[in-house]
């Protein structure tokens, strides 16, 4: 269900690495959540550094959409980078696996095919590609 692949570089560079992943495959950075910030704006202390990548491709997301909108509470797709011990790893839902929960079998192509194209993007900004 979870895809999730370890690198050797620096938290700044893979979320620096990511964004350029992204757009090499026509996927857009909608937002990037903080973690750590966000929690601390409302009082809670989070040691961790996690970083939240809101991924899509337009394109994409409307051949999914026009057939079943509430997948949207799904979407965009989402990419964590977060420092676990002196890793940094990132990590997806796999869309193959999302895609079942909403019943939509003629969908699930889709879903192979953006989760092909977000394994490479988390690939290359780790490395490994």
């Amino acid at each position: 269900m979870l895809y999730t692949v370890s690198s050797d570089k620096d938290l700044e560079t893979v979320c620096a690495d990511l964004h350029q992943a992204a757009a090499g495959h026509k996927f857009g950075v909608l937002h990037v959540h903080n973690l750590k910030e966000t929690m601390a704006r409302k009082g809670v202390e989070f040691g961790p550094e996690c970083r939240i990548f809101e991924v899509c491709n337009p394109h994409q997301a409307k051949r999914v959409l026009e057939q079943c909108l509430e997948i949207s509470t799904a979407l965009p797709c989402r990419i964590s980078v977060f420092v676990e011990g002196n890793r940094v790893k990132l990590s997806t839902v796999r869309p193959s696996a999302m895609i079942g929960m909403f019943g939509q079998p003629d969908l699930e192509e889709v879903a192979r095919e953006v989760e092909e194209t977000i394994l490479e993007i988390m690939d290359e900004a780790a490395g490994r590609a």
